[in-house]
């Protein structure tokens, strides 16, 4: 994560004010909101809307406290970079 988006998301957390929760609260509340709108941009693979947008801000919301996001974003990245240089 750069420290662009790291700096976003720690003032994201002291404006929400998720800083104060206790850490499994927190975890509960991530878990919640991203794991929805990771759903709703899968159902948006087979309903008419931007899967490929959705999809990656609800594994971006769910990589501010799990691993396994972050490293699934990361590997979306990686995919988007290797696509991105076939069509130049």
């Amino acid at each position: 994560m750069s420290v662009h988006a790291k700096d976003v998301l720690r003032k994201l957390n002291h404006a929400l004010k998720l800083d104060q929760l206790p850490a499994a609260v927190r975890r509960t509340l991530i878990a919640l909101i991203g794991g929805s709108i990771l759903l709703i941009g899968l159902a948006l693979i087979f309903l008419p809307g931007p899967a490929f947008i959705v999809i990656p801000v609800g594994l971006a919301i769910l990589a501010t406290e799990f691993a396994w996001a972050r490293h699934s974003l990361q590997k979306a990245r990686g995919y988007l970079k290797k696509a991105k240089g076939k069509f130049k």
